[in-house]
């Protein structure tokens, strides 16, 4: 009875003292929350609530189970007291991934409200992803490593890994080639500013925007809301187009073929027309000029300006479908056509071979 008593207040007792101290730290950090609403970091903080349930748990029961006493938990205190320093460890690993993605949140986002140029915000948003993964790495790494020293066989053999730690080393270099380079790859990426999340960017004839990054991989998505993966090492390794670098304003072209007796002046002052109506035009510049022309018609260039890729696709749509509209209703002679008919002979002449004027016959 005693046993059980005591099973009953351990057990109990830290379920109470976590379960209280749970409730008091979400609220001490509502409290936080609403005295300093320019930055998000105490509600960000909230969400760390069950791992630091979860640790407080564990180390209480850690540091309380051997008082039990009760005969079916005697006998197996080592193994328990061991499953608990395991569970301790994991979940201090899970809170402290979880308490560094709080800062790192709430840092990038006081910058992102206080910065008014997108690329340097779309620049932060790719450091900051790429650091999360490698601190998420790297802890789930040293959390592995001391659950496993834990273990009393892995002690034993400490000594003889460190003594073979160099040649596998080496072989796991080899082995592992691509993926170190993939590695260092999406490192230069984040800090060397060559591409970034939100970036409109042209990889293998497929034009999309870049929806994540990490440290082996990037994804675009596409127009057509399909999803491109492809190595990191590929952005470092080859060309690629970004149309965000450097200012996401844009010049595009409309091309229309016409027929040679086009009025391409008018032409000129329906594309002002066009342009002015055009909500996606942003005034920087038009023009339009012939700049082709073979034995079947003209080829006429329009140029346009947007101030993104998306506005500049609307603009060259509005301009190519009003255009030819246009032409179609007042100047459907304008349009490219088709001989299908025979050409008429020039009449014969009348000079002689000898180069004297025959006189008509009457």
């Amino acid at each position: 009875m005693d046993s059980v008593l005591r099973l009953t207040i351990v057990v109990g007792g830290s379920v109470l003292l976590t379960v209280a101290s749970g409730l008091l730290a979400d609220f001490l950090l509502r409290r936080a929350d609403l005295r300093h609403p320019e930055t998000p970091l105490w509600g960000l903080l909230r969400r760390c609530r069950a791992a630091f349930q979860i640790v407080m748990l564990a180390g209480l029961l850690r540091g309380s189970h051997r008082a039990i006493d009760w005969p079916p938990l005697r006998e197996r205190q080592a193994l328990i007291g061991h499953v608990l320093l395991l569970v301790l460890i994991a979940a201090g690993a899970w809170l402290s991934i979880r308490i560094v993605a709080a800062v790192v949140e709430s840092s990038y986002a006081r910058y992102a409200s206080g910065s008014r140029e997108a690329a340097k915000v779309r620049r932060v948003r790719t450091q900051v992803t790429l650091i999360m993964r490698v601190v998420t790495v790297a802890v789930g790494v040293v959390a592995a490593a001391v659950m496993l020293v834990t273990f009393p066989s892995f002690r034993t053999l400490g000594t003889s890994l460190l003594a073979s730690a160099g040649i596998i080393g080496v072989v796991a270099g080899v082995a592992a080639q691509s993926t170190l380079g993939n590695l260092f790859a999406g490192f230069q990426i984040a800090f060397g500013d060559m591409v970034r999340i939100g970036d409109t960017v042209v990889v293998d004839g497929e034009w999309g925007t870049v929806e994540e990054i990490t440290l082996t991989f990037l994804t675009v998505r596409t127009w057509d809301e399909r999803r491109v993966t492809m190595p990191v090492s590929y952005f470092t390794a080859r060309p690629f187009e970004n149309w965000s670098r450097g200012g996401i304003e844009m010049t595009g072209t409309v091309m229309v073929h016409c027929d040679h007796a086009t009025p391409v002046q008018l032409m000129r002052a329906q594309l002002r027309e066009i342009l002015d109506t055009c909500p996606t035009w942003d005034g920087r510049g038009w023009d339009l000029s012939v700049t082709d022309t073979t034995p079947t018609g003209i080829t006429v260039r329009a140029i346009v300006t947007a101030k993104d890729p998306d506005d500049l696709w609307t603009t060259r749509c509005t301009v190519r479908e009003q255009l030819v509209a246009w032409l179609s209703r007042q100047h459907p002679y304008a349009l490219p056509r088709v001989a299908t008919a025979p050409a008429d002979r020039p009449a014969r002449s009348t000079k002689s071979l000898g180069g004297e004027l025959r006189s008509p016959s009457r």
